[in-house]
């Protein structure tokens, strides 16, 4: 098993070699009957557990501004999985799409009706909107999973929850890279891997566009990816070179903090002309013929 690293208030046995943090108080089992729609998706968890996908809803594993994502018990035979991550979407109302012509620049909706619902920000343009953000991290993950990517297993998905694998144990969940306290050569290894999944992210023509420290996890000395809804195709959107330059500056600011020297212009860079010239392809695809 690979070393874990610490985090900020954890304490290291005297002659450990790996590092793990302090477990937190385990939380116990929901009462799945007692649940509000509003925590748990109402419909969507109906529909999990119809399926024979989940059985018991832990706990909340973390809230943000656009979902809730929470640990559930899983259904080994048809999951594969002993725990898996339910991700919720806020309703609609407590969304904020604010950004989202950014990343949707350059895609084309071919139906008339939901075209002009969605420019003129109707009700039932914003249902379509919320639904399509769904979808694409669904779509996204699944492309990334099948190639090998780091990023959670999707499982299932319904109009506004995905079921996926989850990273951590029963009782803690894998810390985000911002709480992570690594040494050196923990870090730049981290650096190493987050760059490795950038790369390889764009080989298939996907930039995260929102990345950062917040949405990479780490547990057991490997990373995770996460957060994908926002997720781009460069081949279409016009704010692609931008949006792959901030994802990286952001990743070399954080680990600039931990004392991994980098120059996120020069890497940005590569990769855009790497890329535009056809020349990103990941070591496991070169054959040895490479001089």
């Amino acid at each position: 098993m690979g070393r874990l690293f610490c985090v900020p208030g954890t304490a290291e046995p005297e002659g450990s070699t790996a590092r793990r943090p302090t477990p937190i108080e385990r939380t116990p089992g929901l009462d799945i009957e007692q649940l509000d729609d509003d925590e748990v998706g109402g419909t969507s968890l109906d529909h999990f557990l119809a399926e024979g996908l989940i059985t018991d809803v832990v706990r909340i594993i973390k809230t943000g501004k656009e979902a809730s994502v929470h640990l559930c018990r899983a259904n080994r035979s048809t999951t594969g999985e002993d725990l898996v991550a339910l991700k919720l979407y806020h309703p609609l109302d407590r969304r904020d799409f604010r950004d989202e012509s950014i990343y949707r620049d350059g895609e084309w909706i071919e139906e008339r009706r939901i075209r002009a619902a969605l420019e003129k920000k109707t009700r039932f343009g914003r249902q379509v909107q919320g639904g399509l953000w769904v979808s694409r991290e669904w779509e996204t993950l699944r492309a990334l999973s099948e190639a090998g990517l780091p990023v959670p297993r999707p499982i299932a998905s319904t109009d506004d929850a995905i079921l996926m694998g989850y990273v951590g144990d029963l009782e803690l969940a894998a810390p985000q890279l911002r709480s992570v306290r690594p040494d050196a050569v923990e870090a730049q290894d981290l650096f190493d891997q987050v760059m490795r999944a950038i790369e390889r992210m764009l080989y298939l023509n996907v930039i995260h566009g929102d990345l950062s420290a917040y949405n990479l996890l780490v547990w057991d000395g490997r990373v995770t990816v996460i957060d994908l809804p926002q997720a781009i195709d460069p081949r279409k959107n016009r704010h692609a070179h931008a949006l792959l330059e901030r994802d990286v500056r952001r990743i070399c600011e954080h680990f600039e903090r931990l004392g991994v020297r980098s120059s996120p212009d020069r890497l940005a860079a590569d990769l855009w002309t790497a890329w535009q010239f056809a020349d990103l392809v990941p070591e496991e695809l070169r054959t040895g013929i490479e001089m």
